[in-house]
């Protein structure tokens, strides 16, 4: 399973190390939330703070960003030019998603599609062959550290079912992320649902004890 940290709930102030720290622990998988103050009530950072991380981190990381904007449709390849390798959308906030989609895999980073909490799963489900991934909220978007919301159980399990599907039908193979409140106690649970991809905020950056101390805590949860 994928560990991706949510570096929004680290130390801002020095975002920079934040990473550092995350990727000596062995996470190469770095979740960055752009939000916009619109889409969601919260305000982040984009291209201008992400090209510099790049630049500071090099290229090894993999820049897995999350765009939780309203304007998806005109700004997505500034997020590329900055060094995004990957970018997810939400169904809530693109008028034209399939179009958006395939507009960013042709520019030449891979695209998954998100849903809020009180999206139905169905709404990703004609997409499903245009992704790489599917972001699955577990908690309502907007703050870090937020708990997790346990009736997406039944939106992984669809999800779950029908990627398995496509794929014995020659289709993609889409990974699926949850994102929002997993910690040790639950992750282990969310892989048995059917979840590839864990984004941890809180967990690593904000529990007692260093990046790498988290980790192996999250590591030995998922090997129990």
């Amino acid at each position: 399973m994928i560990i991706a940290p949510s570096v929004l709930t680290a130390d801002l102030a020095a975002l920079g190390s934040a990473c550092d720290e995350a990727v000596a622990a062995g996470l190469n998988w770095l979740h960055l939330d752009v939000m916009d103050g619109n889409f969601v009530p919260n305000l982040t950072f984009g291209p201008p703070v992400i090209k510099q991380l790049r630049q500071h981190l090099g290229d090894e990381p993999i820049f897995d960003v999350h765009l939780m904007i309203e304007n998806a449709e005109t700004m997505f390849q500034d997020y590329i030019d900055a060094g995004c390798n990957h970018l997810s959308v939400h169904v809530e906030a693109v008028k034209h998603l399939h179009r958006l989609l395939h507009a960013i895999r042709d520019a030449g980073a891979t695209v998954g599609v998100a849903i809020n909490p009180a999206t139905p799963v169905e709404t990703v489900l004609e997409v499903l062959p245009d992704v790489d991934l599917v972001v699955i909220m577990s908690v309502n978007p907007g703050f870090g550290g937020q708990s997790f919301i346990p009736t997406v159980e039944s939106k992984i399990r669809i999800l779950r079912k029908a990627i398995d599907e496509q794929v014995a039908a020659g289709g993609r193979n889409v990974g699926i992320q949850v994102d929002g409140g997993v910690k040790a106690h639950n992750i282990d649970t969310i892989r048995e649902w059917g979840a590839t991809n864990a984004v941890v905020g809180s967990g690593l950056f904000n529990a007692a004890g260093s990046v790498a101390d988290n980790l192996a805590t999250l590591q030995q949860a998922l090997n129990n």
